[in-house]
């Protein structure tokens, strides 16, 4: 298929890496050129402007926030001003609900078609084509791309005709795993300063009760105190969490632990590790019991039991 692929950073490169040896046709577009630089020699297009990207049958979205989606959407020579008549736009952000009414209402409009599509793994699975894809919207469109989902991620879970309803459960599913950080980085801190090794707690855990890859993938960077290079920074580990709150307010859903994953991250910022890994939530626990320093906080002299 020809499509075009909007967002080339650290989870979009590697989707578009798999798009291509799939065998399609893509075109890219991200607004640091340079991003798009490695992708040419693997067979990409090089996009001058968002309007050249959608010039084929399908494009993917895939941005940092709700911001960046409105604008790219949105704006002049945008998604929605340039994608043809019957042309999907996939959208694989993690945006809000809200966002993703306004997006099926505006392509509907246009006559375009529109899916949600977002994705669960790290930017290691996406480069190695086996993220889950979860998507919805309507049958016809999920139909039109579905080899294209087939090329990035390992399974497609198909799960209703409202776009909306993707994105919920993208939302949700992030808020359980900022949820592991915080009960796994405070059973950490217990054992740690009661003497008992972290990283043999760790396999405790992950050989027998807690053996689901959140605890063996995010357990060991919390074991390990690895929150560098940052595969998903805090600050958008931060932002899932306050559309979790949104999404759950306008639902009439108390989410009290969301509440307190809120308050973490902005603790982490405050600790000055917004540049972190959004796991390092989870050394907040050993911060707070006196037996961890975040060193990037030192010199600032803040984060200091």
């Amino acid at each position: 298929m020809k499509i075009g692929f909007i967002g080339l950073g650290h989870m979009g490169a590697g989707m578009v890496a798999n798009l291509l040896r799939a065998g399609h046709d893509v075109t890219v577009y991200n607004r640091t050129r340079a991003r798009a630089e490695p992708l040419a020699s693997k067979g990409a297009t090089i996009a001058s402007d968002i309007s050249e990207a959608c010039r084929g049958d399908a494009v993917f979205t895939m941005l940092a926030n709700d911001d960046a989606v409105r604008r790219v959407v949105f704006g002049d020579k945008g998604v929605l001003a340039s994608l043809s008549p019957g042309a999907v736009h996939i959208s694989s952000s993690t945006i809000s609900i809200a966002l993703a009414e306004d997006l099926e209402r505006a392509h509907g409009n246009a006559g375009q078609l529109y899916i949600s599509a977002p994705v669960f793994g790290r930017p290691d699975v996406a480069a190695a084509g086996n993220l889950f894809v979860v998507a919805a919207g309507p049958g016809a469109a999920i139909g039109k791309v579905s080899e294209l989902l087939d090329a990035i991620g390992q399974r497609t879970f198909v799960v209703s005709e409202t776009p909306k309803s993707a994105n919920l459960i993208k939302l949700s599913g992030n808020f359980l795993i900022a949820s592991v950080f915080e009960t796994l980085g405070e059973a950490m801190a217990l054992v740690d300063k009661a003497g008992i090794d972290r990283h043999g707690y760790l396999e405790i855990l992950t050989s027998t009760l807690f053996g689901a890859p959140v605890y063996k993938t995010y357990g060991g960077l919390v074991a390990d105190r690895k929150f560098e290079p940052a595969g998903f920074a805090a600050p958008l580990g931060h932002k899932d969490i306050r559309l979790v709150l949104a999404a759950a307010d306008s639902l009439d859903v108390p989410m009290p632990v969301a509440g307190l994953l809120h308050d973490r991250f902005l603790a982490l910022g405050a600790a000055g590790g917004n540049h972190l890994d959004w796991s390092a939530v989870g050394a907040l626990p050993a911060r707070d019991a006196g037996t961890f320093v975040f060193p990037q906080a030192v010199s600032k002299g803040v984060g200091k039991p």
